[in-house]
């Protein structure tokens, strides 16, 4: 890294995630390591911790379940196990994985749909590393289908119920006392910011943490973001966002910030940057207001704003390239009910023959 360039916010976030990975690698087989090493120029360091606690789930079930390897250690594991490995031991980890005990901490742990993909995604990962470098012979993921997922409803909030959520927290500060109303009016400001900035632009949760107020810029009404993977790219903004944005900014002035994080945009209230869960929990309690039937998340505004986006132009690709959808499918899947609604439109716009007005008789 340069030494002469300060060190941003995603710099830091990636060197924290490569020493966490580090550590999580010393506790699978000794072997995984080439695997890491060779996925880590096309995968994010989050990417790869994920999949290598779902690769220790693996080894942990071979482990506790299998009785050929019941006096092994972790680290006894080497590469051509997994070619001792077949199809029906793959179903029966997937089988496993619906319900099990942490070993972490014996804790129960469930899996899902999405949560069984991921898994299985991540161990068809790296069993094809090893098969496709001819260190082992067989690939048994490949023989064993992938767990189906059944599309949930897309949540977002109705554009009536978005004017309520900021209308609540603009003017909710008469209803509240004592320290509630207190912390309310240190929060205001930036709460008011946040959820406008996620509602107006799509970004992520990660990526408004993740800004730094040089990062706003105002003459062209955008803001540079990092998207996932480290790519940097340019969100514009309309006129509520800006004035929510600088009403935040006047008000951050008074703040004095922790060392080392003066460049945050947005602050805690122990004046270090925000973080993520911070960021939901906020949006939930307000959400909580507004709506009881619907469970709002920083995730469900980035919907909201998909789908506002897409309303307004029918443009697929530019909802796909604002959202930074990396496949456009991932987009159309999104909005396919959307799509639905539009075709369906077209049905009463298109008329064969003229409706012909009966004459009046009265």
């Amino acid at each position: 890294m340069d030494n002469n360039k300060p060190v941003t916010y995603h710099d830091q976030v990636t060197i924290q995630n490569t020493l966490k990975l580090r550590e999580i690698l010393k506790t699978l087989p000794p072997f995984a390591k080439d695997y890491f090493r060779a996925i880590e120029p096309v995968s994010s360091a989050k990417t790869r911790i994920s999949y290598a606690y779902d690769i220790r789930i693996f080894f942990h079930f071979l482990l506790s379940e299998n009785p050929s390897l019941k006096n092994k250690k972790m680290s006894d594991l080497t590469v051509d196990l997994l070619d001792q490995i077949q199809a029906v031991d793959i179903e029966e980890y997937m089988e496993y994985l619906k319900v099990y005990d942490s070993a972490e901490d014996d804790r129960l742990q469930t899996n899902g749909e999405r949560g069984l993909k991921r898994k299985m995604s991540a161990l068809r990962s790296f069993y094809s590393y090893y098969y496709k470098r001819e260190m082992i012979q067989t690939n048994p993921t490949l023989l064993v289908d992938m767990p189906k997922l059944h599309d949930k409803e897309i949540v977002r909030l109705d554009a009536d119920e978005t004017a309520s959520l900021l209308d609540y927290i603009e003017n909710c500060g008469s209803e509240l006392t004592g320290q509630k109303k207190v912390y309310y009016e240190k929060t205001k400001y930036r709460d008011l910011a946040i959820v406008t900035l996620l509602l107006g632009t799509g970004i992520r949760v990660s990526e408004c943490v993740g800004l730094d107020v040089g990062d706003i810029d105002f003459k062209n009404g955008g803001i540079r973001i990092v998207r996932k993977g480290g790519s940097e790219m340019m969100i514009y903004f309309g006129e509520e966002v800006e004035e929510a944005l600088l009403k935040y900014l006047e008000y951050r002035k008074n703040i004095t910030p922790i060392a080392g994080h003066e460049n945050a945009l947005f602050y805690s209230t122990q004046r270090k940057r925000i973080g993520i869960q911070a960021v939901e929990n906020m949006v939930k309690k307000y959400a909580r207001e507004v709506t009881t039937t619907k469970k709002i998340t920083p995730h469900k505004l980035r919907s909201t704003y998909g789908t506002s986006l897409y309303r307004e132009t029918g443009d697929i690709y530019l909802v796909a390239d604002v959202l930074g959808h990396k496949d456009v499918n991932t987009t159309k899947k999104h909005y396919a009910a959307m799509d639905d609604a539009r075709r369906r439109s077209a049905a009463s716009v298109v008329r064969l023959r003229e409706k012909v007005t009966p004459p009046n008789n009265g």
